[in-house]
């Protein structure tokens, strides 16, 4: 059996498909970002920009195929020999690089990244989100809050 065709024997109930997940920023753009982009990182997100799928084949190079939303990706990944799981393009106006263990930095300028799309389960970055994050007053769980995993 090949090592992808387990994908196909999954049912659909083990994608995260009773989630929402956010809308492309503007659906006109979606295919005309570049390629190679940053992966991770920042830990906070403004947009998502379009989902993509990576394929890997033994005979040719891989490829990315970008999708209007998070359903459409799901579909075609699921069905798709050699796919990967979707990722997310974001777009971070603003992020927090952690330039040291525990060290954080607000960085002002705009990137993308690719991220797996569980973590747009965080709340999209506010005005306050990073300020409060960098506050000495900050709590000690601040990741834990950030990343959604306190009620």
């Amino acid at each position: 059996m090949h090592p992808w065709s387990m994908k196909e024997l999954m049912p659909s109930s083990f994608a995260m498909n009773d989630r929402e997940y956010p809308p492309v920023l503007d659906e006109d753009l979606v295919g005309f970002f570049e390629t190679e982009t940053f992966a991770g990182g920042g830990l906070v997100w403004d947009a998502v920009l379009e989902y993509r799928v990576w394929v890997h084949s033994d005979d040719a190079d891989d490829c990315v195929n970008v999708f209007r939303c998070y359903r459409d990706a799901r579909a075609f990944s699921e069905a798709t020999l050699g796919a990967e799981s979707p990722v997310a393009l974001i777009l971070q106006r603003q992020y927090i690089d952690e330039v040291e263990e525990g060290q954080y930095v607000h960085v002002q300028e705009s990137r993308m990244t690719e991220w797996p799309v569980e973590f747009l389960a965080r709340p999209a970055r506010t005005e306050q989100t990073i300020p409060e994050f960098l506050s000495p007053d900050a709590p000690e769980n601040r990741l834990d809050i950030l990343r959604g995993n306190v009620d």
